[in-house]
């Protein structure tokens, strides 16, 4: 057998069920090894088998917390650098890669691991298999009443077949928004007597298909709120698939790949000709998911990410299960605080702190803001406080040091913080002396994407409608900014279209840091090759008998090369084992 079938062969004969680490008591991902012939078996009335291979199938949907060789992605990005500098997001960030030594948490085409999340080609077998298995299968329950369409139960199996279906495109969705367009292998389960050098179907093609398959699913599968949300709220439902299909036609209608200055010039990175009909199809389905009314924002922001089956979560991937863990605290968490250690793994930048306005919605360059340079992090953005630790915050039980010299920035040669930062978003309550066990589910899709999804894509149409400005609003509210006499939040009367997408890319910035949002916008905004070809800064704070003094410092210099790193090469490997993707097919810019 030639090497160029081997990726998308995994899983013919026996095939392996493997654990995930991050999975609930109740329903636990599968730990054996299952021979295929009893995985879809005829005489299995309850499912056991099927059900253990699509809970597989959910394996492979990553968790972000730390993913990137130990840190969050945004650490690649203008938000944050790595406290332990020369990892893979510092190779993401400079520009240290190639289609030869692609940082391997980042490689979702080919990279591997014990739990196969690393590779998305083998969630799309998977998926596929488990679609092509399960009719066999005569599972006897039927879903109801939330699971009826048209009135009539739904048999369990075709809503199984369904979820395999969604989480297929979510697969497909990550490999395009990363490497443009990828072999589209349909409903086929291939075999190794099939010729499978398969070239790159067109990012067009992509697209139409990721959409066509969350509406072929989305009516089919569970609602929200869940039907048994104790056991169920890892499944993908209803609402994921309208989610996904909006993110889907934003990305799809982003100047990267929807050029408004003409068409892309590759058809395998992006549209030949611009359509602004494209920010129509992504506002329409972004407005389709608000109206079915069953999600809404949380008031407080920070439960958004500690409560399972909160109202503003749409699809998440289980991390811990029904076990409390600390694990985003001893990873992220200041240094010097004894009994409860932490790595400090995450440097927010001065950009990102900067980026928050004041508790009046004004940003921090506005006369009329209230900003005091002596007094910075006073009177901010609420969304400022459950994201940023600084020197001065509250932290177990006292308060934090992170001038030059202090407890959490000691200098003495550890991993600490670089900026004067560290990251909080994630984190849970404390006691004085230590950390409090929580959930770390990682969110997929919130209800607060979706307003923002809606935001960029209605501007774009239309323009500062009432519509786009009432997004804001609502999330401006939640953030604890004071409505003003005005009612307006902070926000400017009257903006132009170009003022207003200004506003919308920075209250994205700040609703979602962390979540592995800024990496992928920067990209597809286009804007990636000037925010990250300059010095990325922190804060250095010097302490004299308690007067502190605030001096900027560089603390990376960050390179993008544009636009071929708007996506990122096909891993040379790859070609090896495929020969219908060779340099003819490679992405543009880039050379083995």
């Amino acid at each position: 057998m030639k090497n160029y079938k081997n990726k998308i062969l995994i899983g013919i004969g026996l095939i392996t069920l493997v654990a995930a680490a991050a999975c609930r008591k109740s329903e636990k991902f599968p730990v054996d090894k299952v021979s295929g012939i009893y995985i879809f078996d005829p005489r299995d009335s309850a499912g056991t088998q099927a059900l253990k291979y699509l809970l597989n199938v959910y394996s492979v949907v990553e968790i972000g917390h730390n993913r990137v060789g130990g840190d969050y992605l945004d650490a690649a990005s203008d938000d944050a650098v790595s406290s332990s500098p020369g990892g893979q997001v510092t190779i993401l960030a400079t520009a240290g890669y190639t289609a030869i030594d692609l940082p391997a948490n980042e490689n979702v085409w080919s990279s591997t691991n014990s739990t196969n999340t690393a590779n998305y080609w083998n969630g799309i077998r998977s998926a596929t298999e488990f679609m092509a298995g399960i009719d066999v299968v005569p599972v006897k329950d039927f879903v109801a009443p939330n699971g009826k369409i048209n009135g009539i139960g739904v048999s369990t199996r075709y809503i199984w077949r369904n979820e395999a279906r969604l989480l297929r495109a979510y697969f497909y969705f990550e490999l395009v928004k990363r490497f443009g367009g990828v072999p589209l292998l349909g409903d086929k389960v291939y075999n190794v007597n099939d010729n499978i050098a398969l070239p790159r179907s067109s990012f067009a093609d992509c697209i139409s298909y990721i959409v066509s398959e969350c509406d072929k699913a989305k009516d089919s599968l569970i609602t929200a709120p869940l039907i048994n949300p104790a056991q169920d709220n890892y499944r993908v439902t209803q609402g994921a698939a309208m989610a996904l299909k909006a993110k889907v036609l934003l990305y799809a209608a982003s100047p990267a790949f929807n050029n408004p200055s003409g068409g892309n010039s590759n058809p395998l990175t992006g549209y030949p000709s611009y359509s602004a009909s494209r920010w129509q199809l992504a506002a329409t389905a972004a407005s389709q998911l608000m109206a079915i009314g069953n999600y809404s924002l949380d008031p407080n922001f920070k439960n958004i990410f500690l409560t399972q089956n909160d109202p503003e979560v749409i699809m998440v991937r289980t991390a811990n299960g029904t076990n409390p863990s600390n694990n985003v605290e001893s990873n992220n968490g200041p240094v010097g605080f004894g009994s409860a250690v932490a790595q400090g793994r995450t440097s927010p930048t001065q950009e990102l702190v900067d980026s928050y306005p004041m508790s009046n919605g004004l940003p921090i360059t506005d006369p009329n803001s209230g900003y005091d340079p002596n007094n910075p992090y006073n009177n901010r953005d609420g969304r400022f406080y459950a994201t940023i630790l600084y020197n001065g915050a509250p932290w177990l039980g006292t308060t934090l040091q992170t001038y030059e010299g202090g407890i959490s920035k000691p200098n003495n040669g550890q991993t600490e913080t670089l900026t004067s930062y560290y990251m909080c978003k994630f984190m849970g309550p404390q006691t004085t002396s230590n950390f409090q066990g929580h959930d770390e589910d990682w969110v997929i899709f919130r209800y607060a994407e979706i307003k923002l999804d809606f935001a960029e894509a209605r501007n774009e149409t239309d323009g500062p409608v009432d519509s786009v400005y009432q997004q804001l609003k609502d999330l401006r509210l939640r953030a604890g900014i004071a409505p003003g006499a005005d009612n307006m939040y902070g926000l400017t009367v009257g903006m132009t279209k170009d003022q207003m997408r200004a506003v919308i890319q920075n209250e994205r910035r700040i609703e979602m840091a962390f979540e592995e949002q800024r990496y992928f916008d920067i990209r597809r905004w286009g804007i990636a090759s000037t925010v990250m070809n300059q010095p990325l800064m922190g804060m250095s704070i010097t302490n004299s008998n308690g007067n502190l003094t605030y001096n900027l410092i560089q603390v990376l210099q960050p390179k993008f090369v544009a636009p071929k790193m708007n996506v990122y090469p096909i891993p040379y490997d790859e070609v090896l084992k495929n020969p219908a993707i060779g340099q003819a097919h490679q992405n543009p810019g880039w050379s083995f």
